[in-house]
């Protein structure tokens, strides 16, 4: 009787572990098919559209929970050859549509989700202040003004729109000496709103970040090229299907309303 009832104890032992190994690896299971059914989706953005971009990260997450984004936002023509060198990008919106066709030329995007998104403007900006009493892009040739900034012409659009509006004016080869660089248009609102500089060129929308700049001139529309967003799926994602729906999305009046909160005038482009 005694043999027996240590029998049925080493029977309740055995069945007691393989229960319980049965529940791990069906936890385990669990974990990894949620793991596994959660897309993260990066998103390279030009500076320009950072704050834009952090407030639709959240309204988008929370209307796919089983995706997240995560943003990778610096100059277009940097984020463009993050991309030449395989980066794992899965969606692009640059603020310039030269860095998307360099991409497109290459095959390294998909053509039909390339689209126009956004436009903005491009404006001379002062400190606040503006004791350097610069009121047009005409003052800037002054003895007075030691110093502007503008975005490196090579990889920030603005930079690139920047040199092409005061080209157009007649003025750049007189302002060279006075050019202070800077790698993206947040670092230029920066140097002016900090009165580094005497002024600055940056896009409109930029100047909705600080309080201590001020707009006191508009680019004339023909001074430069359009400034055009446009966005294109990248060919080596991972989630091609899931980075198409987020670009839809940006199309959709629930994103269009947080660009525009921004100042920026978005685009009607449906296939």
């Amino acid at each position: 009787m005694k043999k027996n009832r240590i029998l049925v104890l080493i029977c309740m032992a055995i069945l007691s572990c393989l229960l319980t190994i049965s529940c791990s690896q069906t936890t385990n299971n669990s974990s990894s098919e949620s793991t596994a059914s959660t897309i993260n989706l990066t998103v390279s953005a030009a500076t320009s559209l950072k704050d834009a971009m952090e407030e639709i990260e959240p309204i988008y997450e929370q209307k796919n929970t089983n995706t997240s984004l995560t943003l990778n936002l610096s100059s277009s023509g940097s984020l463009r050859q993050q991309i030449e060198q395989g980066a794992p990008v899965d969606l692009f919106i640059s603020a310039s549509p030269s860095h998307i066709n360099i991409l497109q030329e290459k095959d390294l995007i998909i053509d039909e989700s390339l689209r126009d998104l956004l436009k903005n403007q491009i404006v001379l900006i002062v400190p606040t202040e503006n004791t350097a009493a610069v009121n047009t892009f005409q003052d800037l040739t002054k003895d007075t003004i030691k110093n502007i900034s503008i975005g490196e012409p090579e990889s920030s659009p603005a930079g690139k729109y920047a040199q092409e509006v005061l080209t157009s004016l007649g003025i750049y080869e007189a302002l060279e000496k006075k050019i202070v660089f800077a790698k993206n248009v947040r670092q230029v609102l920066n140097y002016v709103a900090t009165g580094n500089v005497d002024a600055g060129i940056v896009y409109r929308t930029d100047t909705n970040a600080s309080k201590a700049v001020k707009i006191v001139a508009n680019a004339p529309d023909k001074s430069h090229t359009p400034v055009v967003y446009p966005i294109a799926v990248i060919k080596d994602s991972k989630n091609v299907e899931a980075a198409k729906q987020l670009a839809e999305f940006m199309f959709t009046p629930e994103a269009k309303a947080v660009f525009e909160k921004y100042g920026f005038v978005t685009l009607n482009n449906n296939y």
